[in-house]
């Protein structure tokens, strides 16, 4: 399955100064994690964002953004946000930054 690239490199880009990231294929896409933690991904066109359980209702009442469910079973705490919601490099950021809030606060698995 075929994924947006071009957002992938945007991703790398803005965590490339940033210790304890890997990018690796997974789920049809590409996903960063942060010291063997899943942190975003790209799944087709769109952003995957690991927010926690915490913060993931506040997260769903946004435009653009929906949940993470390939297998036919929402992730709590994971949301896809569209394209539409990625215009800018900043929008990218803010999102990736509140998975960093969360996914920095996990132990490391490695």
């Amino acid at each position: 399955m075929a994924f947006d690239k071009t957002l992938a490199a945007r991703i790398r880009e803005i965590l490339d100064r940033r210790q304890g990231i890997e990018a690796k294929k997974m789920f049809g896409g590409m996903g960063f994690l942060l010291d063997g933690n899943m942190l975003v991904g790209v799944w087709k066109y769109s952003l995957v964002v690991r927010v926690g359980a915490e913060a993931y209702e506040d997260a769903l009442l946004e435009s653009f953004v929906g949940e993470f469910d390939i297998t036919g079973r929402p992730m709590k705490g994971w949301v896809v946000v569209e394209p539409e919601a990625l215009d800018t490099d900043e929008q990218l950021e803010a999102w990736i930054e509140r998975a960093w809030a969360f996914v920095s606060a996990l132990p490391p698995k490695r």
